[in-house]
């Protein structure tokens, strides 16, 4: 298997150039001009010489490959000194003292290194998209196995029901829907995050969980809809296997049968769609951000758009293709965990 991923690996490596082209291009096509927000009494000559500090004058080629360096070279070592100087895992090392000073990654729009706006905004979208995330799977995966065992059942029929509510109904009509309801009618939960919200006693700890529920329902709605389905189809399909038949005909519980020989198996193509789905539900916290006012990646990104902050925008659109190339890899990874009729070496 260690073999396979450092083949993966290094495959990948073509593949997000690929794709980092792409986006730069595509952005490269786009309208808007960053200058366009300049005021008018600024005289052309000081807004060519700002075109030329942020590099728009230069090649497309010149730029591209500038960006490359930044990207793959240049934030590397400055996470990397980042790491022996502040972190508490490997804090304890000597500074590296990689970083030099070089040109790094600029937002055209606040004018800091985009890499440090990135940071500042992920715990916001990891509290809530990974709290989403989990709370998905956990109710999507009792409910699509007992669906699949009770067939056609009205807790089956119900589940049904719910789960094309969920694939149904988008994020934006969700969130304000659910704001309407449980902020304006019921006054239960705030409608708007407090990112500034420090949990530092127990109702501190309680508002946070108040605040984080509308935008965590709204994004575990899709998850449990996507995840419960594809494990029910999953868990029909091994029931009428014969290896179930024969753990049953061995005398072996149904618990036993269905939550150890069953679910094994079964998870091998839910797998695949829980790892790509990580990628995934931080796009669809993109609108819910939004909604809800949480200042995370979401958000930061639909900022950088509506300013032509191309550079903002290209990046964060890259971290996202390294998420889905990453989590694929996760998910073949799992694959020989699951099944061990799967060898990659």
């Amino acid at each position: 298997m260690l073999t396979f991923t450092i083949r993966r690996l290094v495959l990948s490596i073509p593949t997000l150039l690929i794709i980092a082209l792409v986006i730069f291009l595509l952005l490269q096509l786009a309208p808007g001009d960053p200058m366009a927000q300049v005021p008018l009494t600024v005289p052309p000559e000081v807004k060519e010489k700002m075109r030329e500090a942020l590099g728009l004058g230069q090649p497309l080629h010149v730029q591209f490959l500038k960006w490359l360096v930044q990207v793959f070279w240049i934030e590397p070592k400055v996470f990397i000194d980042w790491l022996t100087r502040e972190s508490w895992l490997l804090g304890w090392l000597p500074d590296t003292a990689l970083y030099q000073g070089e040109l790094r990654v600029i937002s055209w729009q606040t004018r800091s290194p985009v890499m440090d706006i990135v940071v500042q905004r992920l715990p916001q979208t990891l509290w809530v998209v990974g709290m989403a995330y989990v709370v998905g799977i956990l109710i999507a995966i009792p409910i699509g196995i007992y669906s699949a065992y009770r067939q056609y059942s009205i807790f089956d029929q119900a589940g049904t029901f719910v789960t094309m509510i969920g694939f149904s109904i988008p994020p934006f009509f969700t969130g304000p829907l659910l704001i309407v309801i449980f902020s304006v009618q019921l006054g239960w939960f705030p409608f708007i995050y407090d990112t500034t919200h420090v949990v530092n006693d127990w109702d501190s700890f309680v508002y946070q969980l108040r605040q984080m529920i509308m935008p965590v329902m709204v994004l575990a709605l899709q998850t449990t809809a996507q995840i419960s389905r594809f494990m029910r189809a999953s868990v029909l399909d091994n029931l009428n296997q014969d290896y179930v038949r024969t753990a049953r005909a061995k005398g072996l519980s149904e618990a036993v049968v269905v939550m150890i020989h069953v679910l094994r198996n079964s998870m091998i193509p839910v797998i695949t769609v829980i790892a790509l789905g990580v990628p995934g539900i931080f796009g669809g916290a993109i609108i819910t951000e939004v909604v809800f006012s949480v200042n995370g990646i979401g958000q930061l990104l639909i900022t950088a758009l509506f300013a032509n902050d191309l550079p903002m925008v290209q990046t964060l659109t890259f971290i996202f293709a390294v998420l889905i190339v990453l989590f694929n890899l996760i998910a073949d990874l799992l694959y020989g965990v699951l099944d061990p009729r799967i060898r990659y070496d």
